[in-house]
């Protein structure tokens, strides 16, 4: 019981960890925004 919860619980982090890994970095930005397509000029 415990051991489900656990594989659940670590299962959530992941999938959270690659949803924001992937889906959440156009928001960073950068100092030489001239080299990149990143939209601040």
């Amino acid at each position: 019981m415990i051991q489900e919860i656990l594989a659940f619980v670590t299962l959530g982090i992941a999938l959270a960890f690659l949803f924001k890994k992937f889906f959440f970095k156009k928001k960073k930005t950068d100092k030489n925004c001239g080299s990149d397509d990143c939209a601040c000029h």
